[in-house]
């Protein structure tokens, strides 16, 4: 069909015709998983009995939230586990994650991370390559890690020789983040719960579950002992304009409320000062604004596979997270797909993205990203930095049919480097 609005040529377009049909058992499978979410939350908001008055704004130690309490509990209904802990007040993921971190380490505990070294911002907190006042290595806490195969995947000899029976902590980023490595399904983190659990049946199996909720039917809160996420990824629908979630164990997550608040006081206090209802509506059409996201990555890694190129995840591949990885090969062409795709953003689709000397980078970066939250994972944004092998990292789109325009503009904004 011929884009009326947006300047596409005919043969983009009927590449695009070609991508949705070899796409289409894919998409339609991604729209099987969010109707089974989406009523899965239907029925969670239903047995919390939510109604208008969850929306009351509270202020001061914001005792008797109801609507605070609430979103608890759906979050727990819907993770598949004991508890939860959701709160405005989370600045970020990796906030989220240390609250989680420092809830339920204490010093001389050790921490082994199983799917090598987390991300960047998450290394500073466990004191890996620094020194920084407050890391876990600052008070104590040890840290080991098992790195991943060199095919990207999960190391599962090395794992059973390096958890002991006294480890405290088996770690699991799930995401790829901005690596080339398969995201963990499911399927892999029940694999690895259960071979730490048989060597270490106390140690805490924590999940970094960022980019991952809701992309398969059921949640990964049987196969962890706590779990962490951002409200600005996948579980804030787009409409959360801030704030994370702990789940998890009862125990676990009362011990992490005590690190967010106070000792004794823990979930009891904390106002919402007006947040409630932001964070109830994109609660509510997470799984389905998730799904959206998912089928812009199966109709990007579809039409870029037809161009040539190589992506990560295939189009056809099982999905456990919204990240899709495309290698473009040279610069020229990494700028011109993230340009694309900024040109097609709501907010900001006049600014032309270049690269620049981003701070904690030895490289310079690219982004592009016309969001209505500042930095909001779920919203369709691309970046990368600029070395080999130059690969872009897309994620997000609040609705496929706008997301489905942005890769085709940035195709087509390419098109003279194919």
């Amino acid at each position: 069909m011929k884009n009326s609005f947006f300047d596409i040529s005919e043969d983009i377009l009927k590449l695009g015709d070609k991508a949705m049909n070899t796409s289409k058992p894919y998409l339609d499978s991604i729209d099987k998983i969010t109707e089974y979410n989406q009523l899965k939350m239907l029925k969670a908001f239903q047995n919390a009995r939510v109604s208008e008055s969850c929306f009351t704004a509270t202020t001061g130690y914001g005792y008797g939230d109801r609507g605070r309490d609430v979103l608890d509990s759906i979050y727990a209904e819907v993770m598949e586990t004991q508890d939860a802990l959701v709160r405005h007040s989370f600045a970020s993921g990796t906030h989220t994650l240390t609250v989680a971190l420092f809830g339920v380490l204490r010093p001389g505990d050790t921490m082994v991370s199983v799917t090598g070294i987390p991300y960047d911002t998450l290394q500073g907190v466990i004191g890996i390559g620094s020194d920084y006042s407050g890391s876990l290595k600052d008070f104590g806490v040890h840290y080991e890690q098992v790195d991943l195969l060199p095919d990207g995947r999960v190391d599962y000899d090395n794992i059973r020789r390096t958890i002991k029976p006294d480890t405290r902590m088996v770690y699991i980023q799930r995401s790829r983040g901005y690596s080339l490595r398969p995201t963990l399904l499911n399927d892999d983190i029940r694999k690895i719960y259960e071979l730490a659990k048989e060597i270490s049946p106390d140690c805490i199996v924590m999940l970094d579950n960022c980019y991952g909720e809701y992309t398969e039917i059921s949640a990964p809160g049987k196969y962890c002992d706590l779990m962490a996420g951002s409200l600005i990824k996948n579980p804030g629908g787009g409409i959360a304009p801030t704030g994370g979630y702990i789940a998890g164990r009862h125990d676990l997550v009362e011990a992490c409320s005590y690190r967010l608040t106070t000792p004794g006081t823990g979930k009891e206090i904390g106002c919402t000062l007006g947040q409630n209802r932001e964070l109830f509506m994109g609660t509510f059409n997470a799984p389905h604004v998730t799904g959206e996201a998912m089928k812009t990555a199966v109709f990007a890694a579809a039409l870029f596979e037809m161009l040539g190129f190589e992506v990560t995840p295939s189009y056809s591949e099982a999905r456990g997270d919204i990240i899709q990885a495309i290698l473009l090969g040279n610069e020229e062409r990494l700028v011109s797909f993230c340009q694309g795709i900024q040109a097609a953003s709501p907010i900001d689709s006049f600014v032309t993205p270049e690269p620049w000397d981003m701070p904690g980078y030895d490289s310079k970066v690219i982004m592009a990203a016309g969001a209505f939250t500042l930095g909001s994972s779920i919203e369709l944004s691309a970046d990368a930095p600029i070395r080999e092998p130059y690969a872009v990292w897309m994620q997000g789109g609040l609705n496929f049919h706008s997301g489905k325009t942005a890769v085709l503009l940035a195709a087509e904004k390419m098109k003279g480097q194919l």
